[in-house]
């Protein structure tokens, strides 16, 4: 059966199912039990399975993250919530010295299947370290899986995916979706594949890469070009960060010998550099203009009144397109 949910509720059953289907689940984090949550993810999750399987944390990253690496390796499955992306730094030295090496350290011997879960981005005028989008961070790591869901479906198949997966998954939740649109999601469990793209429209002219929020920049950009240009764009969610899809990037360049990469982190050093890359190492002789990015700035997101003109937009992704085609 399927009903039409918001990305938020579909992120709630899937923690609800898990935690009815897997007595090792459990969630740790600040204001999640009795509050549900800033967003309200784990809402009345608590009544139904307890303060010791709901757990409200003190607020203390870096003691929520490392008791949930010990839960981890001693047979529970925890879910962290941590209410904002930026405020994971105190906890950082827990996931990228414990979480992400216990299984290289321990020479298989220990697992870490442990989720974190956070909002992410910008665009909800959220103030100073509440609209960060710094996935490079832990996509950088060996030992994490990084994922980014950009629609209600795909948020609930990938957080199953993730709670059960043997490893530490990073799961970013772009908090300007949480309530944007409704999509149809089935009501059973059903998981979506870590580490697979998805074309999320076909086309023959310009590739375009991207994920979470931007992905709607991304498709509304793309069905303006073909309108008003006659271009027609392959749109591409990338779904998970790491370890990225490169089979799915390199076929669709393949075919169009263009590419435009949109995201909203700062330019420097984020994902976009990486997915150039890979096109050049395995596809630059089929490249028919240089890969374009449309980014965020190297400054911080700006506050409330300028916070618009910080993030990538549908005229800046067409100005690149056609920058891209015009070569």
């Amino acid at each position: 059966m399927k009903r039409k949910l918001t990305m938020i509720q579909a992120i709630t059953e899937a923690m609800d199912q898990k935690l009815a289907d897997d007595s090792r689940m459990m969630l740790l984090g600040e204001d999640i039990g009795v509050n549900g949550g800033v967003f309200r993810a784990t809402e009345d999750l608590i009544h139904k399975y307890g303060p010791d399987r709901v757990v409200d944390t003190p607020l203390a990253e870096a003691g929520i993250i490392g008791a949930a690496i010990g839960l981890a390796m001693n047979g529970k499955i925890p879910v962290v919530e941590i209410q904002f992306l930026a405020f994971i730094y105190p906890g950082f030295e827990q996931i990228v010295s414990h979480a992400a090496r216990m299984r290289y350290r321990t020479r298989g011997q220990y697992h870490v299947p442990m989720v974190i879960r956070t909002p992410y981005g910008a665009g909800i005028r959220g103030p100073e370290l509440h609209s960060e989008s710094v996935e490079t961070f832990f996509a950088h790591v060996p030992g994490l899986k990084v994922v980014a869901p950009s629609t209600p479906y795909d948020a609930k198949g990938l957080l199953i995916a993730a709670m059960e997966d043997p490893d530490p998954v990073i799961f970013l939740e772009p908090t300007k979706l949480y309530r944007a649109f409704k999509q149809e999601v089935p009501e059973e469990m059903y998981r979506v594949p870590i580490g697979k793209a998805k074309v999320v429209q076909e086309g023959s002219d310009v590739s375009i890469f991207a994920w979470g929020a931007m992905l709607c920049v991304a498709e509304d950009a793309a069905k303006q070009i073909e309108r008003e240009n006659g271009l027609s764009c392959e749109v591409i969610d990338l779904r998970t960060l790491y370890p990225l899809d490169r089979d799915t990037i390199i076929a669709s360049v393949k075919k169009t010998g263009r590419a435009v990469v949109v995201h909203e982190a700062h330019k420097t050093a984020g994902l976009g550099a990486e997915i150039i890359s890979i096109i050049n190492d395995e596809a630059l002789i089929y490249m028919k203009a240089p890969v374009k990015r449309i980014t965020g700035y190297d400054v911080p997101v700006p506050q409330f009144s300028i916070e618009d003109d910080y993030l990538p937009t549908a005229d800046r992704v067409k100005d690149g397109i056609i920058e891209t085609a015009t070569f």
